[in-house]
């Protein structure tokens, strides 16, 4: 039984869902998608430190009694002291054997077990047969030291590795632990767990909200950025969504429950994280392969070594400590953990720039992009169209032009008139509704207002062709800028121009400046007509464009640039771009967190900025530069240091320096790892 630190459930491994089994770590759900994470760090982190605590004070007795306390019966008692270190705070080599024969595999605890058990060993019969090597001398300083020195390296990593994962914490520690749960007049307090879908939620000011809901009543802002990364609360009103796990920062809200537990955003976007973090990249893979192989030849090497010197004269000791320091110096824990320790920390600094990256393999891909394909509208586009330009052509000023258009759009559903009566509310403009509506079908609107003032706004059908020779000129320069121009006509006569467009986000031509300044080749695919997207493209310098592209046209150029040779990453609203999604090498999906699960790429902008998928391939290169940096350090340093273990020293400093060569590998190995895991910690600090 555990306690979920997070809802403060009581949680039964046997009867919770085990939801992932890798390296020693159980994660469980519970009912709310708390995890709980049994054995690492909690409980390995207790095991370690109470093996070190054995340890390190029976260690340096060890070394006093060999080196400074030379007593009677001191070899009994380093013997028994030993054995502690060896079995007890040692056991888990052991185990790792164990799990290494179950798996038909050596692994990096099967050369640290038989390397020290091997010095433990043959120094026993040292201690209790001293007349079986008559010049031998026991090395229990040797086995201690090496053990003690490796688990405080598996310690220094660990901790390393709890620093790296602090993002996927913060994620799981958004979520409230108590909700206000209106039942009937009354306002009870309960467990987020006992939420069900259909509840009705009380928020408070200040409160977070406890799952993602609908607002029912009330009127407030709510602080998504730990979500979506939107600096600005957002306003919220009765039939509008709310994310569990962000801030009610104005009034109370009334809120129904829409999903909760696993079903959350905020449980599918931690899912997608520690899932990014635990999954083998195909470089990954082959140092995987590569050390099943490697231990093995190690241990062959190692005895090869011992009996060679052994033969040559150098005599039994001297054999045994080249053969337990083969095996030490040659360890492969550094090799091990040189891809996991970089994708841990690389997965956890992308979720705090907003980027959920579903996989390691992703991170990879990311890294060899050399062309991208970019949606235009809610990619590029904000997706909706805004008042660019009001010109006037008559006696009217702007604002009165613009006024009168808004009087004759309030009765408009259009897409075009709600972006005329959002303009002219910021104008803080009064308008009114008309007392007569006329919708023209395909050409705009005819009203009459309170004043009975005859109002026109539309495209050329709503007017005569001497009415337009005033406007002619300037609608087709606008439309030459892939903007629609409406005509606002004001008593009967063409009086100015509106016009509109599906305006670049704030980002754009930041991003595609960046694509171009590192090589990378980038091509604008869109549905629109040749004259927007043209427009488009020319604002932001993009050379590469196909306009008309139904779904699978985007989805057959794609193919077409992959045949060419190239890593393509496609980058779109996940939705109608699905198809050309799934066929990119990488796709990258563009859109609200709350959608995160249903996006169809292998990365997820959440924060809706197209910038970040830029900042998502560099990342994916700097991830990769770590990995290759941390196996060259774990393949370079074996690759060195095997020799200088199997006896190359021997010519040039004698046989003595062979007493302290295990003590020094164990060192060695033990930094190794730590240098790994070091090196992957400066991924946290990565900027784009």
């Amino acid at each position: 039984m555990a306690t979920d630190p997070i809802c403060g459930m009581n949680v039964n491994e046997k009867e919770s869902k085990l939801t992932s089994q890798r390296e020693g770590r159980k994660y469980y759900f519970c009912s709310t998608n708390c995890k709980i994470q049994f054995e690492k760090p909690e409980k390995e982190m207790k095991a370690l430190r109470r093996a070190l605590l054995a340890s390190w004070p029976l260690t340096i007795t060890i070394v006093l009694f060999t080196y400074v306390l030379h007593i009677q019966y001191a070899n009994y008692m380093m013997f028994a002291l030993a054995s502690i270190v060896q079995f007890y705070s040692g056991q888990r080599f052991y185990a790792g054997i164990i799990d290494a024969v179950k798996n038909r595999s050596a692994n990096m605890d099967t050369l640290i077990a038989i390397g020290t058990s091997a010095a433990w060993a043959y120094s026993t019969v040292v201690a209790f047969f001293p007349a079986t090597f008559p010049t031998g001398g026991v090395y229990f300083d040797t086995s201690t030291v090496i053990i003690s020195l490796i688990l405080t390296g598996t310690y220094m990593q660990r901790l390393a590795e709890t620093k790296a994962s602090t993002a996927v914490s913060a994620l799981i520690a958004l979520q409230p632990k108590t909700a206000h749960i209106v039942v009937g007049n009354k306002v009870v307090d309960k467990q987020i767990e006992e939420i069900k879908v259909g509840d009705l939620l009380l928020v408070r000011p200040g409160e977070k909200i406890p799952t993602d809901s609908v607002v029912v009543s009330g009127y407030s802002s709510v602080d998504e950025s730990m979500i979506t990364g939107e600096s600005v609360p957002i306003t919220k009103k009765t039939g509008e969504k709310v994310i569990g796990g962000t801030i009610n920062v104005g009034g109370s809200l009334t809120v129904r429950a829409a999903k909760i537990g696993e079903d959350t955003a905020l449980s599918q976007i931690i899912k997608i994280v520690e899932d990014a973090a635990s999954s083998k990249v195909p470089i990954q893979k082959l140092a995987d392969r590569i050390s099943s192989y490697f231990v093995p030849v190690v241990v062959l090497i190692g005895i090869v070594a011992a009996f060679a010197w052994y033969f040559s004269g150098i005599g039994a000791n001297t054999a045994v400590l080249i053969f337990v320091s083969v095996l030490i110096i040659a360890c492969p824990c550094a090799l091990g953990i040189a891809t996991p320790a970089a994708l841990l920390v690389s997965s956890g600094r992308a979720a705090k720039e907003g980027i959920l990256v579903k996989s390691g393999e992703s991170l990879q891909v990311a890294s060899k992009i050399d062309t991208i394909v970019l949606d235009k509208t809610g990619t590029l586009t904000k997706g909706k169209p805004e008042v660019t330009d009001i010109i006037s052509v008559s006696d009217y000023s702007e604002k009165e032009i613009l006024r009168y258009a808004a009087i004759a759009e309030m009765n408009s559903e259009h897409p075009l008139g709600a972006a005329i009566i959002e303009k002219a509310k910021r104008a803080k403009l009064r308008s009114e509704f008309p007392k007569k509506f006329k919708y023209v079908q395909g050409s705009g609107v005819s009203v009459v207002d309170r004043k009975g003032k005859h109002i026109t706004v539309g495209s050329r059908d709503l007017f005569g062709k001497a009415q337009l020779n005033a406007l002619e000129e300037k609608l087709k320069i606008l439309e030459s800028q892939g903007k629609t121009a409406l005509i606002v006509g004001i008593g009967g006569e063409a009086s100015g121009i509106i016009a509109l467009a599906d305006v670049l986000k704030g980002d754009s031509r930041k991003t595609i400046t960046a694509f171009r300044k590192s090589g990378i080749d980038v091509w604008l695919i869109t549905g629109d007509n040749e004259r927007v997207a043209g427009a488009i493209a020319k604002q932001l310098g993009i050379a590469n464009v196909i306009a008309h592209a139904k779904p699978k046209e985007k989805m057959k150029k794609i193919i077409e640039l992959q045949k060419s040779g190239k890593t393509v990453a496609m980058v779109g609203d996940g939705v109608n771009d699905a198809p050309a999604l799934t066929k990119a090498d990488l796709g990258i999906a563009i859109g609200a967190g709350t959608e995160v699960a249903l996006q169809a790429g292998g990365i997820v902008l959440i924060r809706n900025r197209v910038y970040d998928a830029f900042v998502a391939l560099e990342l994916g290169k700097r991830t990769m530069g770590k990995i290759k940096q941390n196996l060259f350090w774990a393949f370079g340093y074996n690759i060195v240091l095997i020799p200088i273990a199997a006896g190359a020293l021997v010519p040039f400093f004698t046989i003595s320096i062979y007493g302290f060569l295990p003590m020094l590998a164990a060192l060695a190995m033990a930094f190794s790892s730590v240098t790994v895991v070091s090196n992957s910690l400066l991924l946290a600090r990565f900027k784009a």
